[in-house]
């Protein structure tokens, strides 16, 4: 039904269409300040019949910030029936004052962000608890909003649902979707709804199902769902049930928790911890990299050894010029036992191939040997190592520099930055700098690859990736100022 614009019915009474005609308020409000009517004198009323013809229009301009017509859009959805009043006081007090929305403490200001605030959280209430019953091949809905939010909410269903035919009941509006257009009525009441449907069944196994009573907090969750939803939701006759049994099913949980690491980590882990636990590990029996890597394997100077399926040590050109330390082994290093293959290693491997510098001629380790993770399921989710775990490893990397000798070590985010530096840093304050050690080795600080995939944005993913590509363009040039990557004559 299509809104027709206020019209003044005397000097200062206005008629609105409907309780959310935005367009007519707007139009009369503008008349109304621009003629220098005093607010409170001005009487709002929606749907009288017959109004006369309108009162010609002032001429002049307002000027208000797009915040308030923003602003103003989602008032006007409200139920107190001041809104209008209110809105119209704030729009020539803005004349006078145009950083009125600013003043957090003005009374008109709180009160039209509260009314804000309230109408988002209705339209977020009446998405999350709209149910839809099926009758036929048509689905209706019985929803009982506290404003007039279903005009301004509809389309996010029709985006929902566009290949369904629907209709949503409220009190005040009724919304129609046919599969191509949008249409509204006049409200209904909730015996216009079935009771229940055949799919309902299921929606409550599935409910049952997916209920977690290890995460149950009943204040949060009827903050969350207040109880006068309830009674519109199929599920809610559950609640109280599964209030009441949560403590028991937590302990079933608790029961059932999956054996870790996971079976097939196991497999591969029995053929790797072949050697005796326990005793001290002589670095003085390494006489080379390689005797190096194998008493790794049996490394126990931390518990991560433990859980995790073996020793994922460093590997590359044994004189290398440029070393790079990541953080730890992943879930697919953890098990192919080689560090920087998983997807933060591609994306490693694509970057410095991109920057020119050959993988191979490169020496590439983690600061911490060991994969240390969180169970979630048959998961294993990465954990960033502690500062204890960090220096109880920092012994073996201080024995691969030892035998690699490089010019330059690459420090592949904060923890390889305290493994290297022994202290803690703010790599995105120091990102492209390089600093010498006491013992003369040059460390350059950047970013761990693994960051990069944590950007959600593509866009923002993008410009990460490319200001990794330029610091790996550095260590380039910084390798090229160095000499030979082999350093054959060393």
């Amino acid at each position: 039904m299509s809104l027709q614009p206020a019209l003044f019915l005397s000097a200062h009474r206005v008629r609105l269409s409907g309780p959310v005609d935005f367009d007519g308020w707007r139009r009369a409000a503008r008349n109304l300040t621009l003629s220098g009517v005093d607010p409170a004198d001005v009487d709002w009323v929606l749907g009288e019949a017959n109004p006369p013809d309108p009162a010609p229009e002032p001429t002049g301009e307002l000027r208000v910030p797009r915040e308030f017509i923003e602003l103003s859009q989602t008032v006007i959805c409200h139920s107190d029936p001041e809104r209008f009043a209110l809105l119209h006081r704030v729009l020539t007090r803005l004349q006078k004052k145009p950083e009125l929305l600013r003043i957090a403490s003005d009374k008109d200001v709180v009160r039209l962000r509260e009314m804000e605030k309230s109408v988002r959280r209705d339209i977020h209430k009446m998405r999350a608890f709209v149910r839809f019953r099926a009758v036929g091949d048509y689905f209706v809905a019985w929803f009982e909003p506290a404003h007039f939010i279903v005009e301004r909410n509809t389309n996010f269903f029709v985006r929902r649902f566009s290949g369904m035919n629907w209709t949503i009941l409220t009190p005040y509006r009724s919304a129609t979707w046919d599969g191509k257009e949008l249409t509204f009525g006049p409200g209904a009441c909730a015996d216009d709804v079935p009771a229940e449907d055949a799919a309902e069944d299921l929606w409550l196994t599935y409910y049952k199902n997916i209920f977690n009573p290890a995460r149950l907090k009943v204040k949060a969750m009827q903050a969350e769902m207040p109880k006068k939803y309830w009674r519109n939701l199929p599920e809610a006759a559950l609640i109280p049930d599964l209030i009441a049994g949560a403590e028991d099913a937590a302990r079933e949980m608790l029961r059932n928790m999956p054996t870790l690491p996971a079976p097939h980590h196991k497999t591969v882990q029995a053929r790797h911890w072949t050697k005796p636990e326990g005793g001290p590990i002589n670095t003085e029996e390494a006489a080379s990299l390689a005797d190096l890597r194998e008493l790794a394997a049996t490394c126990r100077r931390c518990p991560l050894w433990q859980d995790a399926t073996q020793t994922v040590f460093g590997e590359g050109l044994p004189n290398a010029t440029v070393m790079f330390v990541g953080e730890q082994p992943g879930d697919q290093e953890d098990i192919a036992g080689k560090p920087f293959v998983g997807p933060a290693g591609r994306v490693f491997d694509e970057t410095i191939q991109e920057a020119g510098i050959d993988r191979s001629l490169t020496y590439v380790t983690n600061a911490v040997k060991h994969f240390k993770f969180e169970p979630r399921g048959k998961r294993r989710i990465h954990q960033k190592p502690n500062a204890g775990e960090v220096t109880a490893c920092r012994w073996w990397l201080d024995h691969e520099l030892s035998f690699v000798k490089p010019q330059l070590a690459v420090a592949l985010g904060a923890t390889a930055a305290l493994s290297l530096l022994g202290q803690s840093v703010a790599i995105t304050k120091v990102r492209g700098q390089v600093v010498q050690r006491e013992d003369g080795l040059r460390v350059f600080l950047t970013i761990h690859p693994s960051f990069i995939l944590r950007i959600p944005d593509p866009a923002n993913q993008q410009a990460e990736r490319s200001r990794f590509l330029d610091d790996m363009r550095k260590v380039k040039e910084l390798i090229a100022a160095i000499g030979s990557g082999s350093r054959a004559d060393r």
